[in-house]
């Protein structure tokens, strides 16, 4: 069974907490004029950006000291682990070897060697470990190349051709083949753009790359989550449409030769299917579907008969990813219960529950079994701290921590409170829900809230470690509120499907009728609201700047979409036709006039209130223009913007240089807009 639900993940902001004698933000003074000012990193351009003090930068950058661990591979024969981390003064995220539990964290990739850029996963050689592959993009462009590392040098081979995206979708175990998938990408097209893709299924020896086997050409660019027959004859493999609709094939090693599996030929269900596992046999598919259900459960298909059997029905919360034991004996499932997510084990034969151990509290954002034992990994991420990990030995119960999180000494994690998950009727009389964290109680008077909306859109907010906004709710008493609105994951398919296409602007309504649940709320005030996101949720802060700009305070907008049109047009080529399922066709007329009606952009000279724009220049999801053209219409009406373009960053920040920087001047915007 995979790991991990791959086309959902969650990232992970490794920030940090500390204590700080601070005052509230709606009594804390503006920063003196002439206080010492932070200088930029040299990477950030600025429009319209006053000088962040360097006060407000010491304060603000401690929170992003503190940095959990990801659970990269377990060694295929040790006991062992590798793992992703940045460590405290570094600048991304790189690869470890953890060698014993709490021991030391031995460096396998830096920045120096790679430009700066973070490790994006890693795998050992599945048979005797003997190397590693891992990948990397560059300056955030998600154009992902597959490297081979010596553990013991630390030498690197690049394995693919550049100028496309490849990911590691697997292993031909006996041969330590490594199945890629790759994608072309839109500048070493003709013109700069693709009007078709498709995605090219290799066998890469790592050891001798030259020699890529070609295995299928496959129409495109939604295919991922691939798991190799134990017989090593067959791959099964997703096969992406939208966040509703997805298949399972079956691909034939040695011809390319595919048929469908899931849905069958002839069913005319609309369902997602994603691959999970073989059974040890061979004879039946694991797989996640929501097919008999508002949720996805984990299922079984026989593969002689058809017949399908439902093992976690009896759970009324999406199975967001799991992993299996190599001896079929047991599954680890992560469990998505009402934005946390819960260790369950079940016999997968029977879909009989196991005992579950006892964990710390948090969410578990990743599990996975040792491959020659039946000790399995977790990962769990809480309020008082990022990602750590454990181990529990399911024959004796026993719990093993084998990292804590840098950065924190001196700090009082265990003092942070845990957010709460609150409830609302919206507009049409549906309830949404959300997360609130509520600053401590020595912080009196209504409080100014920061609504923080997700991306995807097909997203979720859920409990977990808040990173830097906790320097907001700590230190600066601004309560965080998170809504799930419609078309966010979690709820079941109906909800995720109630903002596609032409009920875009529910989802804005949604909003608005948070601003009403804030007004509800004795300790909140929601005449000071500040709208921020990324991605989608730097749409919906910009939506909230046209739509809802006599509700809120101001707006904070990162690789935010501004006009539905050129960014379906500009977006990646390999991920264009995944958003059209999402938001329409823009090719047809009526679609098209309808996109352009909702676009922020469109709207622009409605943008009255405080707007910050913060983007990556190389973003292939949403292009810098789209926040260039919304910047630059206002600048044109003469109204006050602050634009923040990094030109070593890609869909978000991932270089700590430029996130304490960013976030710096987050705050002192949130300061400068909320104060009375």
């Amino acid at each position: 069974m995979s790991p991990a639900h791959r086309l959902f993940p969650t990232i992970a902001a490794l920030a940090a907490i500390v204590v700080l004698a601070a005052a509230g933000c709606a009594n804390a003074p503006p920063p003196a004029a002439d206080a010492p000012a932070a200088i930029a990193p040299t990477a950030l351009r600025l429009e319209g950006v006053p000088p962040v003090p360097r006060g407000v930068l010491e304060a603000a950058r401690r929170y992003n000291g503190v940095a959990g661990h990801a659970l990269a591979d377990w060694h295929p024969t040790r006991r062992e682990m590798l793992v992703l981390h940045r460590p405290p003064g570094a600048s991304t995220a790189q690869l470890f070897r953890l060698r014993t539990p709490q021991g030391a964290l031995e460096p396998l990739t830096d920045s120096m060697t790679g430009g700066g850029d973070p490790v994006a996963s890693a795998q050992w050689e599945p048979r005797e470990g003997r190397f590693i592959v891992f990948a990397r993009g560059t300056g955030g462009d998600e154009a992902y190349q597959l490297y081979r590392l010596d553990p013991d040098t630390r030498s690197t081979t690049q394995i693919t051709p550049a100028g496309q995206r490849h990911a590691l979708l697997g292993w031909v175990k006996s041969r330590s083949m490594a199945l890629v998938s790759s994608l072309p990408l839109d500048r070493t097209a003709a013109g700069g753009t693709r009007s078709e893709v498709s995605t090219t299924l290799s066998l890469i020896d790592p050891l001798n790359p030259a020699a890529r086997q070609v295995i299928a050409e496959l129409p495109g660019g939604g295919w991922a989550v691939a798991e190799v027959s134990p017989d090593e004859k067959e791959i099964a493999i997703t096969q992406y449409a939208s966040a509703n609709e997805s298949a399972v094939w079956l691909i034939t090693l040695n011809s390319g030769a595919r048929r469908r599996l899931l849905p069958a030929e002839g069913e005319t269900q609309k369902a997602s299917h994603f691959v999970s596992g073989w059974s040890p046999d061979g004879r039946s598919l694991y797989f996640l579907s929501d097919r008999a259900s508002e949720f996805r459960e984990l299922m079984r298909l026989d593969l002689a008969s058809g017949k399908l059997t439902r093992l976690t029905g009896q759970t009324p919360w999406d199975v967001d990813g799991g992993s299996a034991r190599s001896d079929g004996k047991s599954t680890a499932l992560r469990v998505n219960v009402d934005g946390r997510d819960e260790l369950r084990l079940i016999d997968p034969a029977s879909g009989t529950a196991l005992p579950v151990p006892r964990l710390p509290s948090g969410s578990v954002v990743g599990v996975r079994f040792h491959p020659a034992s039946s000790e399995l990994a977790i990962a769990v991420s809480g309020a008082r701290g990022p990602s750590q990990i454990h181990s529990v030995d399911l024959a004796s119960g026993s719990l093993t921590a084998w990292t804590t999180p840098a950065g924190a000494e001196g700090l009082d994690l265990q003092s942070l409170p845990e957010p709460q998950i609150v409830r609302w009727k919206s507009f049409d009389g549906r309830t949404i829900s959300g997360v609130l964290s509520l600053p401590p109680a020595r912080f009196t008077g209504q409080r100014p809230v920061v609504m923080l909306m997700h991306g995807g859109p097909e997203s979720q907010a859920r409990l977990g470690w808040q990173g830097r906004y906790n320097h907001l709710i700590q230190d600066l008493g601004v309560a965080l509120f998170e809504p799930n609105v419609r078309g966010s994951s979690g709820y079941g398919k109906t909800f995720l499907a109630l903002d596609d296409g032409r009920l875009r602007e529910d989802s804005v309504r949604d909003m608005a009728s948070a601003i009403d649940f804030i007004a509800t709320q004795s300790q909140l005030d929601a005449q000071r609201v500040l709208v921020m996101g990324g991605s989608y949720g730097g749409y919906m802060a910009l939506a909230a700047s046209t739509r809802l700009a006599d509700r809120i305070a101001g707006a904070v907008a990162t690789v935010g979409i501004s006009n539905f049109v050129s960014f379906l047009q500009n977006t990646e080529s390999y991920r264009r036709d995944l958003r059209r399922a999402e938001y329409g066709d823009e090719r047809d007329p009526a679609m098209r006039e309808f996109l352009l009606s909702i676009s922020p952009l469109t709207h622009a000279a409605q943008i009255t209130k405080p707007l910050f724009v913060i983007q990556g220049k190389n973003d292939p999801r949403v292009p810098w223009t789209e926040s260039e053209q919304i910047v630059r219409g206002l600048q044109q009406r003469n109204r006050p913007v602050w634009y923040m373009l990094a030109d070593n960053e890609g869909h978000g920040f991932v270089r700590r240089e430029n996130i304490d920087f960013a976030f710096a001047a987050q705050v002192l915007f949130i300061q400068q807009t909320l104060r009375p």
